[in-house]
């Protein structure tokens, strides 16, 4: 315990907490300590299975590590989740303990807001500046909300109704909230300035992906709105361990999900009509902020 930094030793038979086990102790750390028991593990007992019915048999048949491991008879993982609430409230946690510390993407010396948002912001095609898509309970809008008080134009929450009822009031009166789909019909807020994604397309394979972006391309105004995908962005050459064990993750729940290169992007991009305008990393986050737009 000492060793990995869980506790330290005053001196012989004296433990004291370290930065370590207090944040343990929170209740993001200890939801997402149970999320990795009762739901990671399961999903990871099922890779060797998952890995001999793949060399044996057509792999569409062939079920994700997670119904392997957990004996799930749902589609996917997400619909699992919305099957158990109690395990989709240890994700959410797990999920914000992961985010905790990262640099946001919307900090000047991450993605520029003001040149890239602000600037050119054009009230005639629409009063919307900024949606969040499949934004969850708001956290990621609310703390933009808070970086940029006087924004020019709406903030939009958008998820699945049943997701929305759940946003903290305190956070709900900066940005107003919509439900959406994004399999199920186009983007209805049209021609706003922006959309972002935060790790949304890397929870699906890419004909599932294709299908999102097609949903979300009508709303789009060639060469003014701008997509903004915060996502990982693997690097070929040096790959890093929270690139790749995030790849893994995604690979045991949520195959054939996985977490894209560059080259990748582009691809998966260039198919669905989208043109890249640029990547932009900062040294403290493990994602990066790809925007595209249609032309």
């Amino acid at each position: 315990m000492q060793a990995s930094s869980v506790i330290d030793v005053l001196s012989p038979g004296v433990w004291l907490a370290t930065d370590l086990s207090n944040e343990f102790a929170t209740p993001h750390f200890q939801s997402s300590i149970l999320f990795c028991h009762y739901t990671t593990r399961q999903a990871f007992n099922g890779l060797p299975e998952y890995f001999t019915r793949m060399a044996q048999e057509e792999s569409s048949a062939v079920p994700s590590p997670f119904q392997i491991g957990m004996k799930s008879s749902e589609e996917n993982f997400f619909l699992w989740l919305a099957a158990n609430p109690t395990q989709a409230s240890y994700f959410n946690h797990f999920m914000q303990a992961y985010r905790a510390g990262n640099a946001m993407w919307f900090e000047p010396d991450f993605y520029p807001v003001a040149e890239r948002l602000l600037e050119g912001f054009d009230f005639s095609f629409s009063d919307v500046l900024l949606v969040d898509v499949g934004g969850g309970k708001g956290h990621d809008l609310a703390a933009f909300a808070t970086a940029h008080p006087q924004p020019p134009g709406k903030l939009i929450l958008q998820d699945q109704a049943s997701v929305l009822a759940e946003v903290d009031p305190s956070l709900a009166k900066l940005f107003t909230a919509r439900p959406w789909d994004f399999f199920a019909t186009p983007e209805p807020v049209k021609f706003a300035r922006a959309y972002f994604l935060h790790s949304i397309l890397h929870d699906w394979g890419d004909d599932d992906c294709l299908r999102i972006l097609a949903n979300l391309k009508p709303a789009l105004k060639p060469s003014y709105s701008r997509v903004l995908f915060n996502e990982i962005v693997v690097s070929e050459e040096k790959p890093t361990l929270p690139a790749t064990s995030m790849d893994m993750m995604m690979l045991a729940h949520c195959d054939p999900a996985y977490e894209r290169t560059e080259r990748a992007w582009r691809d998966l991009l260039g198919k669905a009509g989208y043109v890249v305008r640029g990547i932009f990393s900062s040294k403290g986050a493990a994602e990066s902020v790809i925007e595209a737009e249609i032309v």
